[in-house]
């Protein structure tokens, strides 16, 4: 074993007891009651809530996947973890409306609103199902950058693993003689042009590629096209690939009975101090794992710089066009749809209630949009790492797996210092465990209040903590097994992005408009979660749609990369028959190989012709289609039904208008003065006291705020734009 010394481990040891210890101590406090457990008795002031913000919103994927993304298409692939910076004023509105809906759980929102209990139970065991997901993928994430940490020698690799990794080698050689045969193509194509009849756009094509090549001397040399021999044979191992059969490193970890052992302490220590401490411990624990998430994040920085000789030599190494934070196929129209999957699905996370209504007012609740600006500076620094692999890690020494670029910077920079790398590595797990807390505490506050207790409605309160405890320990087991079915990032990064979509635009319309129904709400759910999730996700498993050679079709991108059209991956039936027929999904049944079936069903409709689409342009038609059918589908079955209780729908929106008291005697008082007259508030609406829109007039509290927040956001963006610029030289 390289790569990792003992005393790392004493570090990321004395983290797991630390957590531990925390959770501990917070037992007594959270065991009083549901509401100390699960809201820490909405006892919590601006910098827990800004703690707590900046944990929630530090996805799994954050670090480790956002540093591949950019080592592997550059920093315009930082937007999937960067593009929230967009919505964050929206946040300043949006905490106070989880704060003053005065309810436990996100499952309550549902029966306050439609009266609907059975809604509320099946949010509940949606959110469960996501969480698992989520758990899973967190699990994967901290595995993942673990055992690109902890290698065998070259030395003990035995035989099936040395031919294993000797052939993902050579893919990646033949993929970079295939990708730079067509760019030197393609300059050679430009240069036959006469000089003054070049455009702009291809001068400045020429360019580019002109000081690719210098940036990477080593891949350029010799450019031939692939011989059909070569493009066989590249044909072959990407079969294998997809099968999971050929892999960068041979970690330590690798082998099922040390995977397992991993997960199993991973998701111990989760468990011990959530289990113990409730959302008072998460809270507390938030403040340790954001101090270590900002010192991992800063480390590589400084490190990597110096071992690359300096800040002039990212211009130097790594191609310009992967300083472009609105280049390459992920660029503006890009953007736009992820951000608005991003803007919607938000609104139906499930720790949304446990963090906004935690807070005791108000104003701390808006501070945890603090938290988020942090997330956001901590993402220009996971871009800046990926540069800096891309500039160490280069031509021959280019790392085969992009997914390893995190644990391989951090070996190389790190290694040489005893216990850097333990911190480094407590710090990533930090990150991992914050965000699974907050998802946990969540569906086990679902499970107790939305599902247990209408089958127990006189349970005691400990009995409820009891229960809840023990819904936190079945999640964390069942996403434990999740995770070992996981086999890449991007594939689960772009599932989880939309998976809430179908709840979120039902949740954000709800806060917005009066109108909307009972029946609209569980007919779009219900086309929603068909077309995003559940017909998707089953596709692999269903064999009629697995061996259709219809839906096993492939595009060809820029690259020369095949593109599947509706599969993540297309392999053979036969791996070892290169006429073979194909089978969509790649290995049966794994997570993220998901079936598209927005681009099908727009090709079926005739709207447009997937095929002929690149795969960046069917992403970005997913996403538009996932957001916006079912608030067309909401909208219009809500303008031909009815609201059944009108005088609940009148105290829902009521009390949405009535502040938060100062002290829990005020804020009764105000809640039961809106129960007697639940539209005192409704000369305050924007458009209006009979408008069916609640939208509110602004106070000075949330203009203020909410310029200030985008002022943030655009100051934020414009740091990282001219860093990057500065960078690119």
């Amino acid at each position: 074993m390289h790569g990792i010394r003992l005393i790392d481990i004493l570090v990321v040891l004395a983290y797991f007891a630390a957590i531990v210890y925390i959770g501990r101590r917070a037992k007594a406090a959270s065991s009083k009651g549901e509401e100390s457990y699960f809201l820490a008795g909405r006892k919590l002031g601006k910098l827990y809530q800004a703690f707590l913000n900046f944990g929630n919103a530090t996805e799994p994927q954050g670090a480790v996947s956002n540093a591949s993304f950019v080592y592997d298409k550059g920093a315009a692939h930082s937007w999937y973890s960067f593009l929230v910076i967009f919505i964050n004023p929206y946040y300043w509105f949006m905490n106070v409306w989880f704060r003053r809906v005065r309810l436990l759980t996100m499952a309550d929102l549902f029966v306050d609103r439609f009266n609907s209990r059975g809604m509320g139970v099946f949010y509940s065991l949606f959110q469960i199902c996501v969480a698992v997901l989520l758990i899973g993928f967190g699990s994967f994430t901290a595995y993942t950058i673990t055992a690109s940490l902890v290698n065998k020698a070259p030395s003990s690799w035995t035989e099936t693993e040395t031919r294993a990794v000797g052939q993902f080698r050579e893919m990646r050689a033949l993929e970079t003689g295939q990708r730079v045969s067509i760019i030197a193509a393609e300059l050679a194509g430009l240069q036959a042009v006469a000089p003054d009849a070049l455009t702009g756009v291809q001068r400045a094509r020429i360019a580019e590629i002109t000081h690719d090549m210098a940036a990477d001397p080593v891949s350029f040399k010799n450019v031939t096209p692939l011989t059909p021999a070569q493009q066989q044979r590249l044909a072959d191992l990407r079969d294998l690939k997809a099968r999971g059969e050929i892999y960068s490193n041979v970690s330590v970890l690798r082998p099922a009975m040390y995977k397992w052992g991993f997960y199993l302490l991973f998701i111990a220590v989760v468990g011990a101090y959530m289990v113990l401490g409730g959302m008072r411990a998460a809270a507390v624990a938030e403040a340790l794992q954001g101090t270590l998430i900002i010192v991992f994040s800063i480390l590589l920085i400084p490190t990597g710089l110096y071992a690359i000789g300096g800040w002039s030599q990212l211009a130097e190494r790594v191609p310009a066009r992967m300083f472009d934070l609105f280049g390459g196929d992920l660029n503006l129209w890009g953007i736009i749809p992820l951000t608005l999957v991003g803007l919607i699905q938000m609104n139906a996370l499930s720790p949304n209630m446990n963090i906004m209504g935690s807070a005791k007012n108000e104003t701390a609740a808006r501070m945890g949009v603090v938290g988020l600006y942090g997330k956001r500076l901590m993402i220009i620094l996971w871009t800046f790492a990926g540069l800096i692999a891309a500039a160490l890690f280069i031509g021959p020494d280019a790392l085969a797996d992009p997914d390893t670029a995190w644990g391989a910077l951090s070996e190389k920079l790190l290694g040489p210092i005893p216990g850097l790398i333990g911190l480094m590595l407590a710090g990533v797990i930090a990150g991992v465990m914050s965000n699974l807390a907050a998802k946990s505490m969540a569906v086990s506050a679902l499970f107790t209040r939305n599902i247990f207790r209408i089958f127990y409605p006189e349970a005691s309160e400990a009995r409820g903590v009891f229960v809840a405890r023990c819904t936190i320990c079945v999640v964390l087991v069942i996403g434990l097994v999740a995770a070992t079915s996981m086999n890449d990032m991007m594939s689960i990064v772009q599932l989880v992005i939309t998976v809430n979509v179908p709840f979120g635009v039902l949740i954000m319309v709800m806060f917005f408009w009066r109108r909307a129904t009972l029946s609209a709400a569980w007919t779009a759910l219900i086309v929603a979660i068909g077309l995003n999730v559940a017909f998707p996700i089953a596709g692999s498993w269903i064999p009629a749609m697995r061996n259709s050679q219809s839906l096993a079709i492939s595009s060809v991108e820029a690259d020369g990369r095949p593109a599947p059209v509706y599969w993540k991956t297309v392999t053979r039936v036969n791996k070892d028959d290169p006429d073979s027929a194909l089978q969509g999904g790649g290995a049966f049944g794994s997570m993220g190989n998901r079936f598209d079936m927005e681009n099908y069903m727009t090709t079926k409709l005739g709207i447009v012709d997937s095929a002929k689409l690149t795969s960046r342009q069917r992403e970005n038609l997913r996403y538009y289609v996932d957001a916006l059918l079912p608030l067309l589908v909401l909208i219009i079955v809500s303008l031909v039904t009815r609201n059944k209780d009108q005088r609940q729908v009148d105290f829902f929106y009521g009390k949405m208008k009535t502040p938060v008291g100062d002290t829990p005697e005020l804020d009764v008082q105000a809640i039961e003065e809106t129960r007697r007259n639940p539209r005192r508030f409704d000369d305050t609406k924007l458009l209006g006291k009979n408008s069916s829109w609640e939208f509110g007039k602004w106070d000075r509290q949330d203009a203020v705020g909410f310029i200030i927040c985008c002022a943030g956001s655009g100051a934020i963006i414009l740091l990282f734009w001219g860093l990057l610029k500065l960078a690119s030289g």
